[in-house]
């Protein structure tokens, strides 16, 4: 245990260290909120990996290994579609967009693209941005919830602690640093994070397997304990059940494609050159972290867990054990310590950005732009403050009240309900905008309240339908939700534009 805390303790000197330099540079709301658009590809590739895995990768994706084996490695394949596409296809347009209407937050970046200084135009303008900023703000906190929740189980598991201090603390650590030090010193905690994540989970699997009397006879011992570990479709081979469930994992890289806490990285990374060396150093360590994750599932599963025991007997709910067990079985204490920075560095580099991006919604896009234009910078720099503390601890209460209801929750489908709301929210407007020139803010709206909507619609009433439903439940929220906001999008743009032809025309 001494051990342990010594680790955990350098860790967090080093976070708050960070913290304390990144506040000597905040001058301005830009340097709160995207570091003076100043990111290196290092940094915002790094950054922007780890703030799109979070406790979802070092908890949820090892344990999901550890329940399905191989088959969990189509989650990595939609990761790397996901992240591929955003980096190649999407930052590099993006970012010069944003550049060009001085955007600091994504919403700018939508209000620009869609309004025009006519009285209707900045009747579009206010709506998209109240709508843009509402949506983020609420989906962001239910994200930010799932991290503080994942907090509390990481402390639970690697330090024997109770999962309410465990809480208490992680989130006190993060909030000091995120506080003062805004998007730079999330960005640069982002750094130190992700190498850590990065390190831990390539070293345990590889440490295990060198542990073990026979490593190439891993598929065989799994395949003992249930063939359908082994199977890249899963338990049963080839079959609908089977397809649904693929795609489901596939879709998960959707939500990478427009994200706000992953697109505001590229608003403030340096220029169009940084994107381009960026982009590979975000799909290498997207491939090497998720499928180590991957592993490290499969091999705690043939390890720990015995013929005749079941999976959440040994590893929990969902399998979300296996990381620290497996680091127990593995390594010294010492270095169990290290691991249990590694998985708050997971959750961490997540909770901080995601507060930044909630407090720029509702201090940028709804104080500032729409009440308070005539805001300074020091009141800005200040009320930003102030209010990622707020949504922080109204995140706290709702990931308390989620615990206290919801005993058997898993962080992996936690975690995916916000992302999910985000990506449906955002993603179909960001690619529509970027890649179709007649996509107007009539379709932008459309498709963000569509998004939205469905989320909790695909969650909690889709799968109560009749024949249908079952299919729904196992495809999960985020691809129905993202279809149906891209077809809002389309229909409407082309309905709206259409109409506006024939006005003029008559006119």
């Amino acid at each position: 245990m001494n051990e342990k805390l010594i680790m955990l303790g350098l860790y967090v000197l080093v976070l708050f260290v960070i913290g304390f330099v990144a506040s000597r540079r905040i001058h301005s709301i830009d340097d709160y909120y995207v570091g003076g658009h100043k990111l290196g590809y290092w940094v915002a590739a790094f950054s922007a990996r780890a703030t799109g895995e979070s406790a979802w990768l070092l908890l949820g994706l090892t344990g999901l290994g550890a329940a399905v084996g191989l088959s969990a490695f189509w989650v990595v394949l939609g990761e790397i579609i996901g992240v591929g596409t955003a980096w190649f296809l999407m930052a590099r347009p993006f970012h010069r967009k944003a550049r060009a209407a001085k955007a600091i937050t994504v919403p700018d970046y939508l209000v620009a693209r869609f309004t025009d200084r006519s009285p209707a135009g900045l009747a579009m303008a206010r709506n998209l941005r109240f709508l843009a900023a509402g949506c983020l703000a609420l989906f962001v906190t239910i994200y930010v919830s799932a991290q503080i929740d994942a907090t509390g189980k990481a402390f639970e598991s690697f330090m024997g602690w109770n999962y309410y201090v465990g809480i208490a603390i992680g989130f006190g650590i993060v909030m000091l640093y995120t506080v003062f030090g805004g998007f730079l010193a999330v960005a640069w905690s982002d750094l130190l994070q992700g190498s850590l994540m990065l390190f831990g989970l390539v070293a345990l699997p590889v440490a295990a397997l060198m542990a073990i009397p026979a490593p190439g006879e891993l598929m065989q011992s799994l395949a003992a304990l249930d063939p359908g570990l082994v199977d890249i479709w899963g338990s049963g081979g080839f079959n609908t059940h089977n397809l649904l469930i693929v795609i489901s994992y596939v879709a998960i890289g959707l939500g990478f494609m427009g994200s706000p806490q992953i697109f505001v990285r590229f608003i403030a990374i340096r220029d169009e050159c940084e994107i381009k060396n960026g982009r590979w150093v975000a799909i290498a360590f997207t491939l090497i972290t998720d499928s180590a994750a991957v592993l490290i599932g499969m091999i705690g599963h043939s390890i720990l867990v015995t013929s005749g025991s079941g999976v959440e007997q040994v590893l929990g709910v969902g399998g979300e054990q296996v990381l620290p067990l497996l680091a127990e079985w593995t390594f010294p204490a010492l270095i169990v310590g290290v691991y249990t920075a590694v998985v708050l560095s997971a959750i961490m580099s997540t909770v901080d950005s995601l507060l930044v991006v909630a407090s720029s919604a509702v201090g940028r896009d709804l104080y500032q732009q729409h009440f308070h234009p005539e805001a300074s910078n020091e009141e800005m720099t200040g009320l930003s403050r102030k209010l990622t503390l707020a949504m922080a601890m109204f995140a706290l209460v709702i990931a308390l009240i989620v615990a206290a209801v919801s005993p058997d929750r898993t962080i992996f489908w936690f975690v995916i309900f916000g992302w999910s709301g985000i990506a449906a929210t955002f993603c179909p407007a960001i690619i529509l905008s970027l890649v179709w020139p007649a996509f107007n803010g009539h379709g932008a709206i459309a498709a963000m309240i569509s998004g939205f909507l469905m989320v909790p619609v695909a969650k909690f009433l889709l799968p109560m339908l009749p024949v249908v439903g079952q299919a729904f439940s196992i495809l999960g929220e985020l691809l129905p939700a993202f279809l149906v906001a891209v077809l809002a999008g389309v229909l409407v743009s082309g309905w709206t534009s259409r109409g506006l032809e024939t006005s003029n025309s008559v006119n």
